[in-house]
């Protein structure tokens, strides 16, 4: 039994008691049986009122939570619609009450969840207006009074994010773009004219709008100034050069030049007026100094023609450079020839300064093959030795690499040019080849001339007995040590024997007719020896060529003599 009822029953038992506790005190007064009926009806009455009341209250409040159920039902489901939730589920076998309590709590829920929503929507659309102002684009297209979904705000956001992000690249492009205006405005001396200009100037960087056609504006406006600037920067560098031109050609004093320095750096109004006038200026003095500014300008020719490899008859060609009637017409020709040089230099310098690092290199080339066949170069102490060996070794590699790649340019330098390309008045390409020709004849030549030396050394010494400072593996057989010949009857010491033998006298007359000249002028002849008997017939063929081949380059005042007999020692 629910407590409920216990303390109904209780209620019941209580109002029995009460009404008999009554009727005991009505009988113990004597009241009479008609009051006593009349008093029970009054309290009935009363303890009927009394639970009608109650039972009216309850009523009405079963009616309030009727009415209160309708109505959370209905904003629950205008809510479930709006936030596009799912239905919401109530519980079976729930009270009205606990059903009422339950819907309630959920309406409350998206209730609240519809005010952030629609809070979070109008920040969103606060920050899209203020992004579209900026950036002049359209605002997002989301309805401000309806409840947005959840996918919807997650979007807002997206844009809101990649307008942000617009606006800071486009506002970092904007004070970039705005600082260099300003620079080219610096440069040019100039002001802010137009309204558009003022606004990027001089107005706060925040209050500018940052479109599209703005930014496209405002690099164009930086296209224009820039372009203004490259052109006074050209003017400027074409009168800097002529300046240094007109300075070199005057011999103008260095204090002027140093007085001048400051114009010849940047390029600014004053400095363009300053170049312009310091230009006039030098064409005065030019022309009534035009005598000395030619003869500088063919100086400058005549290094350039240099340069340029240019013939006899390409430099005669131009009649201008002998002339001596010095007028402005022929500074012109001389001026007018020096920047098609220029030009022309400047279009083949490539090839130009190959050739003459190959003439550097080929010449810096044959001095290290020179001292690499001196025999002092092996004093050095100083690691010079290794060093050049190296350089030689190294430019030995380059030079082939260098000729291949001129010789690529070459041709098409003839063929724009239409002619052959003359060094020194002749073929590049063949001279080359003919210096590696003439290099190798030399080499060979040094060869011949080191192994003929040597030979004729070796003659020499077989023939006057001096040492032999080359060991050599062949021995001739027979020769005699000097120094430790023995002395017997038959060898005396010259000048103090008595006569030979008159056979042996015979003998040795046929051995003296043969070796009775020396090969050299003021040589001593010497005496044969029947005991020792020697071939030399190799050697002195060998000899007879190299005495033949080379007389002409010998520097000896003798003429050798050609030996070709058997030569017998004492």
């Amino acid at each position: 039994m629910r407590k409920s009822e216990v303390l109904a029953a209780e209620s019941v038992a209580c109002l029995n008691k009460a009404l008999c506790h009554l009727k005991d005190i009505w009988e113990e007064i004597g009241i009479p049986e008609d009051q006593r009926l009349q008093r029970t009806n009054v309290v009935k009455n009363h303890i009927q009122g009394m639970l009608d009341m109650m039972i009216a209250e309850e009523e009405s409040l079963k009616k309030r939570l009727i009415s209160s159920l309708e109505t959370c039902r209905k904003e629950l489901e205008t809510l479930t619609l709006e936030l596009q939730f799912p239905p919401f589920e109530e519980e079976k076998g729930n009270s009205m009450l606990q059903q009422e309590k339950d819907i309630r709590t959920r309406v409350e829920i998206l209730v609240k969840e519809r005010s952030q929503r629609m809070q979070q929507l109008k920040a969103l659309v606060e920050q899209d207006q203020d992004l579209s102002d900026i950036l002049c684009s359209q605002a997002y297209a989301i309805t401000p009074n309806c409840v947005p979904s959840m996918e919807q705000l997650d979007s807002f956001r997206r844009h809101i994010s990649n307008q942000m992000a617009e606006k800071g690249r486009r506002r970092a492009e904007f004070v970039d773009v705005k600082r260099q205006i300003i620079l080219c405005m610096e440069d040019l001396d100039q002001l802010p004219e137009t309204s558009f200009e003022k606004d990027i100037v001089c107005e706060d960087e925040d209050a500018f709008c940052l479109s599209r056609e703005n930014i496209t504006s405002l690099k164009l406006l930086l296209c224009q100034l820039e372009a203004r600037k490259a052109e006074n920067e050209a003017v400027c560098e074409s009168h800097r050069e002529k300046i240094q031109e007109l300075w070199s050609r005057l011999q103008v004093p260095q204090e002027e030049r140093e007085a001048f320095s400051e114009h010849m750096v940047t390029s600014k109004k004053r400095n363009l007026e300053a170049l312009q006038a310091e230009v006039q200026r030098l064409e005065e003095i030019k022309l009534r100094n035009i005598v000395n500014v030619i003869e500088a300008i063919r100086s400058e020719i005549a290094v350039l023609w240099e340069k340029c490899f240019f013939s006899t008859d390409q430099r005669q060609a131009f009649l201008a450079y002998f002339s001596e009637e010095f007028t402005e017409e022929l500074l012109s020709l001389h001026e007018a020839e020096i920047l098609h040089l220029k030009r022309h230099y400047e279009e083949h310098q490539e090839l130009f300064e190959g050739v003459h690092r190959w003439e550097n290199s080929w010449r810096l080339f044959l001095e290290l093959e020179k001292k690499a066949t001196d025999p002092s170069r092996f004093t050095n102490r100083g690691g010079n030795l290794l060093k050049e060996e190296k350089q030689r070794s190294e430019l030995h590699k380059s030079l082939p690499k260098l000729e291949k790649k001129l010789k690529a340019q070459i041709d098409v330098w003839e063929l724009e040019q239409g002619r052959e390309f003359l060094v020194h008045e002749q073929k590049f390409l063949p001279f080359v080849e003919e210096q590696w020709e003439l290099h190798r004849i030399e080499k060979e030549r040094e060869k011949l001339e080191r192994h003929l030396k040597k030979n004729k050394q070796t003659e020499e010494d077989m023939l006057y007995g001096t040492s032999v400072r080359t060991p050599t593996k062949r021995r001739f057989l027979g020769t005699a040590t000097p120094g430790k010949t023995r002395k017997g009857p038959g060898a005396r010491t010259p000048g103090r024997s008595r006569a030979p033998h008159g056979g042996l006298q015979e003998r040795q007359k046929e051995n003296i007719a043969q070796v009775n000249v020396s090969p050299l002028c003021g040589g001593l002849r010497t005496t044969a020896s029947p005991q020792r008997t020697i071939s030399i017939h190799s050697v002195a063929s060998t000899y007879s060529e190299f005495a033949r081949d080379l007389s002409k380059a010998s520097n000896t005042k003798c003429k050798p003599v050609i030996l070709n007999s058997t030569i017998t020692h004492l």
